[in-house]
């Protein structure tokens, strides 16, 4: 989910890419940087006749059951739709129940990063009940689905995402957490999914993800709080798990990973050394992008953050990967893998049976925008991870190690800089082995309720990935299910 942004038009354009999966959008062929024109007016065409969507009922869920749409496990229930925020701010879903105990296995959002990418990517091509085929046409039952173990809820958010639409004024990252918290209060209230409500509950993430999760996490347990003191009314979230994976939470932190990565990875170099060294000194100099950010951190300003995003992702993050693919390094750009999933999503047998009411995009260009201007991207959210695991939530946090865009090098960095009551004990660790059926898959590390995991061969979509001779996704799925048990990591 990360990358930078070239504006030298004065209409933007959003350069889209070959394979779905590319959470974060480029203008003008650079990965992640700021627009500098007016918004681009951006809205859904929607599917029905009319022209319009359906009446929408604010403060309800509208929801589809058992479409047969993906998850084909005789007896799993699954069911799709909208919750209203307003009359005009619908959030779209799609939960499937656990395939083993649904009433008492615990309850996992699914959140893409971008900002502006929808969830059907980690759907379809990541962990959902069906994965699209290479043909990007058709469908496979996933035995590596993580509602395996959990009941999975994939929301598009925010407003703008995917299937949801309505007004797109959401531009920075706690003003998501509040509209996600708006609408699980809704999905709690309904009738259909009120007994999940005394679930254990888990947010996981990726990419953009890294700002996402432990801002959510931290404003649910402002809410949850607050619930109890009776200063705001609600249901509580019983939430107990986070998970990150491949993340932006740190930039300071985390941008020096794409200089060592680009020269030094488990793969091969991405660039010559000339090229490594200009970034380098787009790193070191006077006003360059380590200052950039340092002034974003302390000031918060929308305009310092915008142009420290806009100049790190020109001169430091777009030019470091060379010929190959942000996401998957063994791959020269732009890598077909995972498979495009549109036609499949918007064919009108799929969308009118899921009760899809708008024609779907991976990303939004307006929501984008929206968080680009506030120089979101570039604030510092590790303060609010460390709150979250400082509060007992489980937490980990995992990454591919053939990923560039949020490399491991820059994550690790974040892991390391971390300051909790288990940061200690993580530091006086040594790796361990990180084993799926005695093979061995990747290195972790276990200190308290938090846990970090480097996975071999995978790209920046882990469990997209597989390795050795595993099933696609079987590590990813491993790592899941014993998080999710309350457990940390350890090799099988």
């Amino acid at each position: 989910m990360l990358s930078s942004l070239l504006v030298s038009f004065a209409i933007l354009a959003f350069h889209s890419l070959s394979a779905v999966g590319r959470q974060i959008p480029a203008v003008n062929g650079v990965i992640g940087d700021v627009p500098t024109d007016a918004p681009l007016n951006e809205s859904h065409e929607f599917l029905s006749d009319a022209g319009k969507p359906a009446a929408t009922t604010p403060g309800k869920l509208r929801v589809v059951e058992n479409s047969g749409v993906c998850e084909t496990t005789p007896g799993v229930y699954q069911a799709s739709g909208y919750g209203d925020l307003t009359s005009n701010e619908s959030i779209w879903f799609w939960f499937f129940a656990a395939r083993k105990n649904p009433d008492t296995a615990p309850l996992a959002i699914w959140l893409n990063g971008g900002p502006g990418s929808s969830s059907m990517i980690g759907l379809f091509q990541e962990n959902g009940p069906c994965r699209i085929n290479n043909d990007s046409s058709t469908v496979s039952l996933n035995p590596n689905s993580w509602n395996e173990v959990a009941n999975m809820l994939y929301i598009d958010q925010p407003v703008g995402v995917g299937f949801s639409h309505g007004s797109t004024t959401v531009g920075t990252s706690e003003a998501a957490a509040s509209d996600v918290w708006k609408f699980l209060q809704i999905f709690f209230a309904d009738s259909r999914f009120s007994k999940f409500q005394k679930n254990e509950f888990a947010i996981w993430t990726e990419s953009y993800g890294g700002h996402y999760g432990p801002t959510f996490a931290a404003y649910f347990l402002q809410q949850n709080a607050a619930i109890a003191k009776g200063t705001v009314s609600g249901v509580p979230i019983n939430l107990k798990v986070l998970g990150v994976g491949d993340g932006l939470t740190d930039p300071l932190t985390q941008y020096p990973g794409y200089i060592s990565y680009a020269g030094s990875n488990p793969y091969h170099p991405l660039v010559s050394t000339s090229v490594i060294q200009r970034a380098t000194t787009a790193w070191t100099q006077s006003g360059g992008c380590r200052d950039q950010i340092t002034s974003c951190y302390a000031t918060n300003s929308t305009s310092t953050c915008s142009q420290a995003q806009s100049f790190c992702n020109r001169n430091i993050l777009n030019p470091l990967v060379g010929n190959y693919d942000v996401y998957y390094i063994l791959a020269q750009d732009p890598d077909p893998y995972p498979a495009d999933f549109t036609t499949f999503i918007n064919s009108k047998n799929v969308a009118s049976k899921i009760g899809a009411e708008v024609t779907w995009t991976e990303s939004s260009n307006t929501v984008y925008n929206n968080f680009a201007r506030t120089g979101d991207w570039m604030t510092n959210s590790r303060p609010f991870l460390e709150t979250v695991v400082n509060a007992g939530v489980r937490t980990i946090i995992y990454d591919g190690d053939a990923d560039y865009i949020l490399n491991f090098n820059g994550v690790e960095a974040m892991v390391d800089a971390m300051q909790t009551q288990f940061s200690d004990e993580f530091k006086q660790q040594s790796f361990a082995n990180f084993t799926v059926r005695g093979q061995a898959t990747g290195i972790f590390k276990n200190a308290g309720t938090f846990s970090y995991v480097r996975i071999f061969g995978a790209g920046h979509e882990v469990p997209a990935y597989k390795h050795a001779s595993l099933g696609t996704g079987e590590a990813a799925l491993q790592m899941f299910s014993q998080i999710m048990s309350g457990e940390g990591l350890s090799s099988t």
